[in-house]
């Protein structure tokens, strides 16, 4: 997707050989006419696959989920990080590392809102070492309900995430793919 790429050229910087700060369009501040288009991408590539839910981690997944579910026409779920007073029963859980906040989460997702019935798109900003993927894979799971496929904004490809994925036959659709970020430069994989 060549107008996410010159966003990330023009306003993403590179904090290190292994960290991308999009946060004055994606995951702080948000583009929505960005976000849109990424909804329209997304739901483009995955028209055919019977999606009937989608699914996310908060807080950075929610803006490109909520615009893909919006052109599908199908409910986006929020894995939750926090524990809160009304999520407190029936739930799916997994835990998730995040290699930026050097941080462990549980994430959690109420079994109402996900069956076996359900063939799910799992959409996130980021693809690296596929750690959230794989904690939203093992809730599906849980559920009974089958992957039909993952979104990606930004796949850091130089990273083992997507190579774990397709070798459990996932299939995994990334918008950007960053092949480096050697010398404060993004390269973009072909």
């Amino acid at each position: 997707m060549e107008r996410l790429k010159a966003k990330i050229r023009s306003e993403g910087q590179v904090l290190s050989e292994q960290v991308l700060k999009v946060d004055a369009f994606l995951n702080h501040q948000i583009d929505p006419a960005l976000m849109r288009d990424i909804g329209q991408e997304f739901a483009r590539r995955f028209a055919d696959a019977g999606i009937t839910k989608i699914v996310t981690i908060e807080a950075s997944g929610i803006a490109p989920a909520v615009m893909t579910g919006l052109e599908l026409g199908v409910p986006v779920i929020f894995a939750r990080k926090h524990q809160s007073l009304t999520l407190t029963d029936n739930l799916l859980v997994a835990s998730v590392y995040s290699f930026t906040k050097q941080t462990e989460s549980t994430i959690a997702v109420s079994t109402m809102h996900l069956s076996s019935d359900d063939r799910v798109l799992i959409i996130d900003d980021f693809l690296a070492n596929g750690k959230a993927a794989k904690a939203l894979i093992s809730i599906i799971g849980q559920a009974g309900a089958q992957v039909a496929g993952l979104g990606i904004v930004i796949e850091k490809s130089f990273q083992v995430g997507r190579a774990e994925l397709d070798a459990q036959g996932y299939r995994v659709e990334s918008l950007a793919r960053v092949a480096s970020l050697a010398d404060g430069q993004v390269t973009f994989a072909e």
